[in-house]
């Protein structure tokens, strides 16, 4: 895929309109084209602050009271409604247009108003990407790029990949033994996924900087996997697997648990 096929398919993958193979096939272009990777955080970025209820401001006083003055008078109630369901008064008949075109408008203003309140907030949209990341990590038998189950090796593996150190931790002793780890993209940028099992239930824990996600784990379920997150030390941590609650509870008190996470 090269840079202009990239670019045709950057708006479908924002709203996730994309078929699972060209979303595959897109994911590997920007996972290697630094330029595609910030037309990429550049429009997510638009398109989150387009939701922000801060873009409204507020008209000045003075400006307010100027436009007022330059409008026309203003007509009597009963002249408002006359014109507005088209009484003719010369031929004393209706003139149904001007209903048919309000109607119009009030379909139109509710279809507006229902998609915008359709669309996912931030978080849905990051718990979607995360989903699809995890289901195709096991679809396509990519767990890991770096298949180990010594932290000494899969730390080192991730230097130069990406632009933070992320933390690795070793949890055999805790019945979560680390398998390997491997590169990923969400929320707009390259992460890092250590990979743990939980018998035969794996689990992915992505991590990259920030401080977004809050301090207290919080638990959801989605499509039957069950995913958490939270923030430490500079770090947001997302882990998901389709081991139950119990499991991933166990999992994030030991990791949380440990000095270097």
């Amino acid at each position: 895929m090269d840079h202009e096929q990239a670019f045709v398919l950057l708006p479908g993958y924002l709203d996730q309109e994309l078929s699972l193979s060209e979303s595959l096939e897109f994911e590997r272009h920007l996972a290697d084209c630094e330029r595609c990777q910030r037309a990429y955080a550049q429009q997510r970025e638009v398109s989150m602050q387009l939701k922000q209820a801060d873009l409204r401001v507020d008209a000045p006083a003075d400006l307010a009271r100027r436009i007022k003055a330059a409008l026309p008078g203003q007509p009597s109630r009963w002249q408002r409604l006359v014109e507005r369901f088209g009484w003719r008064s010369g031929g004393g008949s209706w003139n149904w247009a001007p209903v048919g075109a309000m109607a119009m408008s009030v379909v139109a203003l509710t279809w507006s108003v229902g998609l915008y309140l359709s669309v996912p907030s931030s978080e849905t949209r990051l718990t979607d990407e995360l989903v699809n990341s995890h289901i195709r990590s096991l679809q396509f038998d990519h767990l890991s790029d770096v298949i180990s189950t010594d932290k000494h090796t899969v730390k080192p593996w991730f230097d130069g990949k990406l632009d933070y150190a992320p933390p690795v931790v070793d949890l055999a002793q805790q019945g979560y033994p680390l398998i390997g780890g491997r590169l990923d993209y969400l929320d707009g940028r390259p992460v890092a996924v250590m990979v743990y099992r939980y018998k035969l239930h794996p689990i992915n824990l992505y991590v990259w900087p920030g401080n977004d996600a809050g301090a207290t784990p919080r638990i959801g379920e989605r499509q039957g996997y069950h995913f958490v997150h939270w923030s430490a030390n500079g770090m947001n941590y997302w882990a998901i697997t389709d081991a139950g609650d119990a499991e991933l509870n166990g999992f994030i008190a030991d990791l949380r648990a440990h000095p270097a996470s």
